[in-house]
């Protein structure tokens, strides 16, 4: 099957995977990643591995528009508005979740070296810092849920990747040295991954200027959306041309462009809707190739990575929130349950693991990285929104009931078996 025919199958798969979620309140996510696994190489091999190296650019692509969509939500009004509480709660709880996984790794390593290496710790703990916030938000909406939990909730989970992005940026950095063999100095070990950084930031905001100035000259709803579509492809192929020594990262340069134009316009609200309203597909065909890319032979021989990897991120973010909580003097509630609704994570993650798969210098630990934060999305998506309700639950934050549709569906059917028996 050619690739174009296996992208179609891919993307029907998904769409009957996202029915299926919906019966469970699940997240979309979930549905993709298992349709993913189903067409994959390593099941039914409709999308075989060349397919997938053929269409691999819709991947970079997508990465693009979701860190574009993040920047898109960094508002600098909304940060002074939030406060210090808010955004000291965000950074304890991320590094919160560096801290326990790369500590729990480094444990692993120090039992058996050969399980993982530092550069697979690196990056693995600076992914754990993500969150993903769609998850979160259908529980909030579902249940209509209100209280202070909820209100520091939604603001965290919104600048969480952000941090989250920087953090990866420095580790892959990093990571990029070791695996490669290079000689260890403050250069390669700092000021290559700062400059890195730097570059990403400055080139994006460019973009993102530039972006809002071309959107005062088209006032077209469609030729908006070209630009801003044009303007991602622009940040994301730039990032493949060595500048100054060094590769910019795709997930801060774009994130940057969306930052910089949302400050820049005050109807960038209105813009960045044009922009979420076509990107649906090509997130579903970025999960869906990445559920395909989860090798189910090597998930035995990496198990106890995963494990330490969702048991020590689940404890740094329910340690790091509570400490915010403490040192924010923050209500009891946010305190007890605001880092258990944070376990959620889907998106940006994978995005940062398929960042990791498309590195060649660290062609060795790609696919163990990947099959690792793919193992845990599952994992914490399917008991993520549930642990959110409970949490929620408990903090009397919930207001109205909700059940699941299936719930309901088996419920109708029953009340009509019975008034057809009466009948």
């Amino acid at each position: 099957m050619n690739a174009i025919l296996g992208v179609a199958l891919a993307m029907v798969f998904g769409l009957i995977l996202n029915r299926v979620m919906k019966l469970f309140n699940l997240p979309n996510v979930t549905g993709y990643l298992i349709a993913g696994i189903i067409v994959g190489p390593y099941c039914i091999n409709l999308l075989n591995t060349e397919n997938i190296a053929d269409i691999s650019f819709i991947s970079t692509i997508a990465l693009g528009f979701i860190a574009f969509s993040i920047g898109g939500e960094f508002k600098l009004d909304a940060i002074k508005r939030l406060g210090g509480k808010v955004l000291t709660i965000t950074f304890m709880q991320a590094f919160g979740a560096v801290a326990f996984v790369m500590a729990g790794l480094f444990i692993v390593q120090a039992i058996d070296p050969s399980l993982i290496s530092t550069p697979a710790i690196l990056l693995l703990a600076a992914i754990a810092t993500a969150t993903a916030p769609a998850a979160t938000l259908m529980v909030v909406r579902q249940y209509k849920a209100r209280g202070p939990v909820t209100e520091t909730l939604l603001p965290v989970v919104a600048f969480d990747d952000a941090i989250g992005l920087v953090v990866f940026a420095i580790c892959f950095g990093v990571a990029k040295v070791l695996a490669g063999g290079g000689e260890i100095t403050a250069k390669t070990i700092a000021l290559q991954p700062l400059l890195e950084i730097v570059l990403s930031l400055a080139i994006g905001c460019a973009l993102g200027l530039i972006l809002a100035g071309v959107c005062k000259l088209f006032k077209s709803r469609a030729n908006r959306l070209s630009a801003m579509v044009a303007t991602v492809l622009v940040a994301v192929g730039l990032c493949e041309i060595e500048i100054l020594g060094v590769h910019m990262s795709s997930l801060l340069i774009c994130m940057m462009v969306g930052a910089a134009f949302t400050n820049a316009r005050k109807d960038a609200v209105i813009i960045l809707d044009g922009a979420e309203r076509w990107t649906p597909p090509l997130f579903m065909l970025f999960f869906v190739i990445s559920g395909a890319t989860l090798d189910l032979d090597v998930i035995p021989y990496i198990g106890v990575i995963g494990i330490v990897y969702i048991v020590m991120r689940s404890f740094g973010k329910y340690l790091g929130a509570f400490a915010g909580g403490l040192v924010t003097k923050a209500d009891k509630n946010v305190k007890n349950y605001l880092g258990i609704t944070l376990l959620p994570q889907a998106g940006v993650a994978i995005g940062m693991a398929q960042t990791v798969g498309g590195e060649p210098m660290l062609a060795t630990i790609s696919q163990s990285i990947v099959t690792v934060v793919l193992c845990a999305t599952l994992v914490y998506e399917i008991i993520g929104p549930l642990l959110t309700k409970i949490c929620l639950k408990k903090a009397g934050e919930i207001t109205e009931k909700g059940s699941l549709p299936i719930v309901e569906i088996a419920r109708e059917f029953k009340q009509k078996l019975s008034k057809n028996k009466a009948e």
